[in-house]
């Protein structure tokens, strides 16, 4: 597992507004998060680098499970959740998305 990168408000800021007009790449079904979804977030990643996920489950705890799943295995960074849908960053190789310096 990667380990997930640390970003500074003013990154995370930056990641925010960017985010604000992506819709929910990957959404969990009835199975939840299977292995499938799993290499669905992991492709998304490598591609946009920037995505979202929506986790349309009632229990907020079960919910933050599935966060803090996605998170360890994928070792993207957990840039914010507005409701039911978790904002997801890593960088790819490609380096597409530009942070600004901390």
């Amino acid at each position: 597992m990667a380990t997930a990168v640390t970003l500074s408000n003013k990154q995370k800021q930056h990641l925010k507004s960017l985010a604000h007009s992506l819709k929910p790449v990957v959404l969990l079904g009835a199975n939840g998060l299977t292995e499938g979804v799993m290499a669905e977030i992991e492709l998304a990643l490598e591609h946009h680098e920037l995505i979202k996920i929506k986790v349309p489950d009632e229990d907020r705890e079960l919910r933050e499970q599935v966060y803090a799943t996605i998170v360890a295995h994928t070792g993207g960074t957990r840039v914010q959740v507005v409701g039911k849908i978790l904002t997801l960053y890593k960088p790819s190789s490609a380096g597409k998305i530009k942070l600004p310096r901390s």
